[in-house]
């Protein structure tokens, strides 16, 4: 092995590499099993895959943090080795939670990473001052890094990052909890700085869309590759399966995509559909197998809508002379995520018996926003100041029985803090709050008696086992007796926790510890779910899986509110707003926000509706900048 780099040989070249560690039950479990790829010289590699997936451990590997069980690592030739200064200067590395000194300014924190690169003095403000231009914090050298946004902290990192200009650029989940713009803003600046200095850059993410951009994408699951190639070449695995349903009368767009989700592969084994998400106006679909043709798929979907229960045999519909369809189905470019699901989707899998229950065809009813029932949640005129600062501004709207309803903003919009006035964990400063007929400002432990939170970090007590957790959160919410017993063995029973219920939090697989997450909060029978980011970090499967639990909680009567990142997430809600700058920018449901800016998807119309409300915020002099 060299001692020197090689820059003729791979940035990154991984033969038969395997790490394991200890886990909570002190048996070992395989973090990465017999991992093998290698990196094009200047390509913009994406590592996916889930939380667990093995992707950190990977990057760290790479970087030689952690050292191989089994198998070997080169970087440009070299074994990875922190103590050498020649492997250490090649690289510049962001770990997920990058250790910015929050206390300390802007430019203090450049000083702390140029020292350990070797960079200061006129070198350090020359080449600091290059790369506040191009991340746009230029002016906010004195700012401390404690209150900047979560978008400007990511940029900041990877600033610092790019300090000694490296050979190899490598980024752990760089994007996870930003917003659409300051994904875009990262992405940017990744592809100037790699058109400027010819780096190669390896980028780990669970966002499929973000691996769309990337030269070459390694797929992970449990610790294994399960593909590697160009992402036209693994989307190709898709080719045939996947098509693009509209119905034919807009009323029923939203019906008919809540029922072909429900009516997948993983729901009924018997299900010619993969998976079907909404997008649009219309819903996209994955066959399980290619249909022989596009009449034949919209039979295939039209026969799933017309199905009265999903345990009878599914069948296209008899002709009936010219009877007219309800679908109109095209064939579409498979997605990388329509890739994704191909390889790691399977029949049945998936399946509770809260999904079997409520999946059943034709059960529920719609609950539709907007009806004669006053609003279970009613923020009128409310505003939020911190000091000098003000957080969020006379925002008013109301919630309505049975509603998915969104708040979506970029980082430092003020929809965190609107989402925690809501839940009764911030007081207004203006305003009044009404939550499940209460009062907030009299009334904030009738109203949390009715509330169910899902926390986007988990708030699960992991020495405790399962059944603990539940029975702790229950009594929480004033359950006892055999009203808690019956609702934790109910709510084990409906998911897969029974198994789990005498294990420690600490030892459960991420899913399970989603789930559990869930059950506490569903655990007294709330008439009102409140989910902050719940799905970030979830593989395609668990997001699917949720969604599906949401929209059947909310069609039997339960009010959701949402905050999410996942822009496509929003197609799921009845009525979502927007923020930025704590003002509400627009309210409405998905098709009415997409049609007001002339927009295919929710990401545009945010991005649209954000920069032409900061565009508009900005002196002419700026405007014309």
């Amino acid at each position: 092995m060299i001692s020197s780099p090689d820059f003729r040989k791979p940035p990154v070249l991984v033969r038969g590499l395997a790490k394991r560690f200890p886990g909570p039950d002190g048996k070992l479990f395989a973090a990465l099993e017999d991992i093998n790829f290698e990196m094009k010289t200047r390509a913009l590699a994406s590592l996916t895959g889930p939380d667990g997936a093995g992707k950190t451990t990977l990057l760290r590997l790479i970087c030689g943090i952690l050292s191989p069980d089994e198998g070997e690592v080169e970087v440009f030739g070299m074994r990875p080795d922190t103590e050498n200064p020649e492997f250490v200067s090649l690289l510049g590395f962001m770990p997920q939670r990058f250790g910015l000194y929050e206390d300390l300014s802007v430019y203090e924190n450049a000083e702390i990473f140029g020292a350990l690169a070797g960079i200061a003095g006129r070198a350090l403000e020359s080449r600091f001052s290059e790369l506040l231009t191009l991340t746009g914090l230029a002016g906010f050298e004195k700012r401390p890094a404690g209150k900047l946004s979560g978008g400007m902290k990511q940029k900041l990192g990877l600033a610092c990052a790019l300090l000694a200009e490296p050979k190899l650029l490598i980024l752990d989940e760089p994007t996870v909890g930003v917003d659409p713009l300051s994904r875009r803003e990262l992405a940017r600046i990744v592809a100037e700085m790699r058109r400027r200095t010819g780096m190669s850059a390896l980028i780990s993410t669970a966002y499929l869309e973000e691996a769309e951009a990337a030269d070459d994408v390694v797929l992970l699951a449990d610790g294994r590759v399960i593909a590697q190639d160009a992402p036209k070449a693994i989307r190709a695995r898709a080719a045939g399966r996947t098509f693009r349903a509209t119905a034919i009368n807009p009323d029923d767009a939203t019906r008919t995509a809540r029922t072909l989700m429900r009516r997948v592969a993983a729901v009924d084994p018997a299900s010619p559909v993969l998976d079907a998400v909404p997008r649009g106006d219309a819903i996209e679909v994955l066959f399980v197998r290619a249909p022989a043709s596009t009449d034949a798929a919209r039979e295939a979907l039209e026969a799933l809508l017309a199905a009265p229960s999903m345990n009878e045999r599914i069948e296209p519909p008899a002709p009936q002379g010219d009877r007219a369809p309800t679908l109109a189905v095209a064939k579409r470019v498979p997605r990388l995520e329509d890739a994704y699901a191909a390889l790691t989707f399977t029949s049945g899998q998936n399946l509770t018996s809260t999904e079997r229950a409520t999946a059943a065809y034709g059960e529920a009813a719609l609950l539709h926003s907007g009806g004669n029932e006053d609003p279970v949640i009613r923020a009128d005129h409310i505003a939020k100041r911190f000091g000098g600062f003000t957080a969020v501004s006379d925002t008013s709207f109301t919630v309505a029985k049975g509603e998915i309803f969104g708040l979506l903003g970029p980082n430092g919009a003020g929809k965190t803090t609107t989402f925690r006035m809501l839940c009764g964990l911030l007081p207004p400063t203006e305003g009044d709050i009404a939550v499940a007929g209460a009062d907030l400002r009299h009334a904030k432990s009738e109203a949390r008696a009715r509330v169910g939170y899902v926390a986007q970090k988990f708030s699960l007590y992991e020495r405790l086992t399962t059944r603990q957790n539940l029975v702790y959160f229950g009594e929480c919410y004033g359950v006892y007796g055999r009203r808690l017993d019956e609702a934790v063995d109910r709510l084990a029973r409906e998911g897969s926790l029974m198994k789990h219920l005498s294990r420690r939090t600490a030892e459960l697989p991420l899913g399970a510890k989603r789930e559990l997450a869930m059950a506490c909060a569903l655990v007294h029978s709330p008439s009102i779910l409140f989910l902050d980011e719940a799905t970030s970090g979830a593989d395609v499967a668990a997001r699917r899986t949720f969604w599906r639990r949401i929209v059947s909680l909310a069609e039997a009567g339960t009010t959701v509110v949402v905050t999410t990142h996942f822009m496509e997430e929003a197609e799921y809600c009845d009525r979502f707003l927007i923020q930025d700058a704590g003002k509400v920018l627009v309210l409405g449901a998905p098709r009415e926000v997409r049609r007001a800016v002339d927009a295919d998807s929710i990401e545009e119309a945010f991005v649209r509706i954000v920069e032409r409300n900061r565009a508009n915020r900005r002196s002419p002099k700026e405007a014309e900048a």
